[in-house]
């Protein structure tokens, strides 16, 4: 039964959820395969999550880190892509509920990533910003710009130094790119842009909740990060949870507090769970799908799941593996081998993690890198980082006008996205 147009087949259908790393990793390891796939996605783009600070900071256009799912697999003849919302899961009848109509499957993978963990505050999530999202990430810009031309009109330096006061929570790699993004902005463009405003006084403060920042990467990648990062004269704050924002005041579980008008909050990640799955026997800590290392999600031979939302214990990961971009794409293309081998009766392949390691850019010449060998930090760092993102970027036209971009910026010291296309109204503090 299906309501979506698509054919039946003497081939066996995989619908795959999620347009994300780990579903266009899997749908292209599929794609010249006898089996039919049907990628369903609520955008009809892939989203390069790693560069959404870049579009939040004005240094590139949405559409350069964006790319057209459909074109992505062209030219597959037993491929289809829908654009559609999953509602509900039905193991029992095989079956999945959209907001376009129902379809059924022979195999099932949930890919659907991770969303915002707000942690159950509900003023932080409606008050302060993400940036998990091309169109959050477009919110921010907004904001941001916003802020500086409403702090030109107020005499009241108290609002002036709220309105140019960034808090950014959270010190995982999001958060410390876009705090030396924010940095380099002030300390490049502000002056240029807003003469008659006294943009010195604005303020970018980082919040960790641990004792160190990049707590995923090893202890010299956070001094030396952190180091970078007081150099461009952001605030780093350790040990200090946020508990709370009215929109104007941000609480913390210290004597520190903090007025800001902007909260971005990069305090972690949960996995984006569908109903019908959701049952607690098979969820995890953050809500990730238990799975077995064939990436079957406990209880069902026929449903998978790969990337952020699945978590697969091992003797090395007991936690599951890093919600990140490289163990996505290594599962969906695993899982690919393992669904051929499937339909043609062969013994599955256990996932192996293979770590290459990790990396976050702190601006301009300054990065750092933890390789599975050596670790290195600074200028060479920064062209890695520039390389490696290049070539994970999806799409010939993408990599070249980004090239372009960072090129651009990197001389003239500038960021010329720094537009605000559709204005984003806060919700203020009640």
């Amino acid at each position: 039964m299906s309501t979506m147009n698509i054919p039946q087949s003497s081939f066996p259908r995989v619908i795959v959820i999620g347009g994300g790393f780990g579903g266009i990793a899997l749908a292209k390891k599929l794609c010249k395969k006898e089996v039919q796939v049907v990628l369903i996605d609520k955008h009809n783009y892939h989203t390069f999550q790693p560069l959404l600070y870049q579009v939040s900071t004005g240094g590139l256009e949405p559409d350069s880190i964006a790319y057209p799912i459909r074109k992505v697999l062209q030219g597959y003849p037993n491929f289809y892509f829908r654009l559609a919302e999953v509602r509900r899961i039905n193991p029992d009848k095989q079956m999945l509920q959209t907001n376009i109509g129902e379809i059924d499957y022979d195999y099932l993978v949930v890919a659907t990533g991770s969303e915002t963990n707000f942690f159950g505050n509900k003023n932080i999530e409606t008050k302060g910003m993400a940036m998990k999202s091309i169109p959050q990430s477009l919110n921010l810009r907004s904001l941001i710009l916003e802020n500086f031309e409403q702090a030109l009109l107020t005499d009241d330096l108290h609002e002036r130094d709220a309105l140019m006061n960034f808090v950014i929570v959270g010190g995982g790699p999001t958060g410390v790119e876009l705090a030396g993004a924010l940095a380099e902005i002030k300390k490049g463009i502000l002056p240029k842009d807003y003469p008659d405003l006294d943009t010195r006084r604005a303020q970018i403060n980082l919040i960790q909740g641990s004792d160190r920042i990049l707590p995923a990467m090893s202890e010299i990648a956070s001094r030396k990060a952190e180091g970078f990062l007081e150099n461009l004269g952001v605030n780093v704050w350790k040990n200090i949870r946020v508990m709370d924002y009215d929109g104007k005041h941000v609480s913390t579980n210290t004597d520190t507090s903090f007025e800001s008008e902007t909260l971005v909050w990069a305090a972690g990640v949960k996995a984006a769970c569908i109903d019908g799955l959701d049952a607690k026997e098979l969820l995890c800590r953050g809500g990730r799908l238990r799975v077995n290392q064939f990436h079957q999600v406990e209880g069902f031979k026929e449903i998978f799941a790969i990337g952020d939302v699945a978590q697969m214990e091992t003797e090395a990961f007991p936690h599951g593996h890093p919600m990140m971009a490289q163990p996505a794409m290594q599962q969906g293309e695993n899982l690919g081998e393992n669904l051929v081998r499937i339909v043609e009766n062969k013994p599955l392949k256990p996932f192996v993690y293979k770590d290459k390691g990790s990396m976050a850019t702190v601006g301009r010449n300054k990065a750092v890198v933890d390789l599975p060998k050596f670790k290195f930090q600074g200028v060479f760092a920064w062209f890695v980082w520039m390389f490696v993102h290049l070539y994970f970027l999806i799409g010939f036209r993408n990599r070249v006008v980004v090239f372009i971009n960072w090129v651009y910026n990197y001389i003239r010291f500038d960021r010329e996205a720094r537009l605000i296309i559709r204005p984003f109204k806060k919700i203020t503090a009640k």
